[in-house]
């Protein structure tokens, strides 16, 4: 059998092979701008911003896509005839040998590295940022990257000492979120409170030990409007704080700690406000992308009321 007038790739010693494996390693996907995906969906999203982007008359980011029988038969888009030259067909044994996981559910595909600069971040207006600073697991990293994609953040921002997000394990994690989020890599918290704040953009600290209480900031987001909707307060402008109170619906930059120190004294130190999520239960603390996912979420829904 074989797809795309190519023979079915069989043998797991062949250098492609050993090619397209040694991608799950940090240093060969830092030399060459490539990195995995694997499995139907984030295969599925990576296709989509392939073709998106070759609409608008920039390069693809889809280098090649190699799949099984089972996986061709799985995901109609690797049948289409536009994905067709991209699309090898390979044995299970092959693709193991390829991916980081014994279960690849199928198929991976090689990807070109797409990033951005912080201050190609700036000039786009951004309402709503991630930024990792030293988090650690790719899961952590991952989840956080899905729940900004979920509250329509505008980027995820990866500081220097944090985890790779093109990490395999970090890929599978965001579920073909990677796809949708535009991300800024090897960025230190010094260089972003140095162009965020010109640029009107708050910097808030997600810290369990904040002097300022998340669901009282919800509360005043929703006073606010209610007084600036009956014309009896003027509306918000930009910038970081106003009258010294934090304004939840400003463009807003949420700074995550590392899983197991949290917040650096500099990192704190750099953010306008420190913001506490508020435990009800007798639980010690969030895990750090529950508690990204309830900070983003709070931002994204202030901006949206306010934006109505």
């Amino acid at each position: 059998m074989s797809f795309g007038n190519h023979e079915v790739m069989s043998n797991p010693r062949a250098d492609r092979v050993r090619d397209v494996a040694r991608l799950s390693t940090a240093k060969e996907r830092s030399k060459r701008g490539e990195f995995l995906a694997e499995g139907p969906q984030a295969i599925r999203e990576a296709l989509r911003r392939h073709h998106a982007l070759e609409a608008a008359g920039e390069p693809g980011i889809v280098q090649a896509v190699y799949a099984t029988s089972v996986g061709l038969d799985r995901l109609d888009e690797l049948n289409d005839l536009r994905n067709r030259p991209l699309v090898r067909e390979v044995t299970p044994e092959v693709l193991i040998a390829m991916a980081d996981t014994v279960t690849p559910q199928g198929m991976v595909a090689v990807c070109r590295t797409e990033t951005i600069s912080i201050e190609e971040l700036v000039a786009r207006k951004p309402k709503l940022i991630a930024v990792l600073c030293r988090v650690q697991d790719p899961g952590n990293a991952g989840t956080i990257l899905r729940a900004a994609d979920a509250a329509g953040a505008d980027a995820l921002i990866i500081t220097s000492e944090s985890v790779d997000i093109f990490n395999p394990k970090a890929v599978r994690s965001t579920v073909g979120s990677l796809f949708h989020v535009p991300v800024a890599t090897g960025v230190s918290v010094t260089d972003l409170a140095a162009v965020f704040g010109p640029a009107g953009i708050q910097i808030l600290a997600a810290d369990g030990y904040g002097s300022l209480d998340l669901d009282e900031l919800q509360e005043e987001s929703v006073r606010r409007r209610w007084l600036t909707s009956s014309e009896s307060a003027p509306d918000a402008g930009g910038g970081a704080e106003e009258g010294g109170v934090v304004v939840l619906d400003n463009p807003t930059a949420w700074l995550f700690g590392n899983e197991a120190r949290g917040l650096s004294e500099e990192e704190l130190a750099l953010s306008d406000a420190r913001v506490a999520v508020p435990l009800y239960g007798i639980a010690e603390s969030l895990n750090v992308g529950t508690a990204a996912t309830v900070c983003l979420y709070a931002s994204a829904r202030a901006q949206r009321r306010a934006n109505k």
